[in-house]
C-alpha cells in the first residue's frame, strides 16, 4: 500500500506514535497513517514534549516496514520529503536542521521523530512521526518556545488547510521513502546537505551529553552522521543538537 492510502483520524490521542506502534505490533500494514487533532503527550526527540494544541497543527505518524538493516538515513529522507512539499506548495524556503527539524526564518516550523523495533538485525517496523505548526498565532505557543517556534499561518498570512497539506505530502514521502529503500544513499545525503540550515565551513556548536563542542560543519557521512572539524580533528557525531555560533 502506498503511504497515505489508509488514514485513521482521531480527535485526541496521547501520541500518534504510541497508537501507530500498537497497530504495527498488531500487524497493521505499511503505509497506514494516524492523524490526531490533538496530542496530550506528544513527543519530540530526547524525551522532549511536543506542544500539540487542538486543531492548530498537523500531528501524524506513519507505519513503515523498511527492508533495510540500517535506518539512519530514513529521518533525513523524510525530512527532505516534508521540505520539498512545503517549499513547492507555498513558495517558501524551509530548510533542514540535522537531524530532524524543519526551519524557516531561523525558527522551528516542525519536527520529525523516528521510532523503530528490530528482530534478527532487521526492523519489524518503523514509526515516522511528524509535527508541523500550521495555524498557530504567536500567543498560541507556550511562552518558553514563542521566540523559537513559527507556524505556516504566521509565514503565509492565511489559514492553512490540514488536509491539503497531507495531500501534498504523500507523493513526496513516497518518493523519498522509495529512494531510501533502493539504497540511493548518496542522493539522500547530497540533497540533505543542499537543504541544510548550515553550510560547510560554518562555525557551529554541538551539544553532546551536556558538553558543548565547537567546530566547523563539514557535511555528513555516508550513513547520515554529522562531521565536525575541530582543529586537525574531524569528529563524527551520530546524535546531538547543532546550533550556529554566529
Amino acid at each position: 500500500m502506498m503511504i497515505g492510502g489508509k488514514i485513521l483520524y482521531f480527535r485526541r490521542l496521547t501520541s500518534t506514535n504510541d497508537l501507530a506502534r500498537e497497530l504495527a505490533i498488531q500487524g497493521e500494514e505499511e503505509g497506514t497513517v494516524i492523524v490526531a487533532d490533538e496530542q496530550t503527550a506528544g513527543r519530540g526527540t530526547k524525551g522532549r514534549i511536543w506542544y500539540s494544541a487542538f486543531s492548530l497543527g498537523l500531528y501524524a505518524s506513519i507505519i513503515l516496514r523498511p527492508k533495510r538493516m540500517t535506518l539512519s538515513l530514513l529521518p533525513l529522507a523524510m525530512g527532505l520529503a516534508c521540505r520539498e512539499a512545503l517549499n513547492e506548495a507555498f513558495n517558501l524556503e524551509v530548510v533542514l536542521k540535522w537531524p530532524n527539524d524543519l526551519i524557516i526564518n531561523k525558527r522551528k516550523l516542525g519536527g520529525l521523530l523516528l521510532e523503530s523495533s528490530f528482530s534478527g538485525g532487521f526492523p519489524t517496523y518503523a514509526i515516522f512521526g511528524l509535527g508541523l505548526n500550521l495555524n498557530h498565532e504567536a500567543n498560541d505557543f507556550p511562552e518558553e518556545i514563542r521566540e523559537r517556534a513559527i507556524s505556516l499561518r504566521q509565514v503565509c498570512g492565511r489559514k492553512i488547510d490540514r488536509e491539503a497539506i497531507l495531500n501534498l505530502l504523500w507523493p513526496k514521502i513516497n518518493f523519498w521513502y522509495q529512494t531510501f529503500l533502493q539504497g540511493r544513499d548518496a542522493e539522500i545525503i547530497a540533497s540533505f546537505e543542499r537543504g541544510h540550515l548550515y553550510s560547510r565551513g560554518e562555525e557551529v556548536s554541538v551539544v553532546l551529553n551536556g558538553r558543548e563542542i565547537i567546530g566547523q560543519f563539514d557535511g555528513f557521512t555516508h550513513d547520515g552522521a554529522l562531521r565536525l572539524t575541530t582543529g586537525r580533528t574531524i569528529l563524527t557525531i551520530t546524535t546531538g543538537e547543532i546550533n550556529s555560533k554566529k
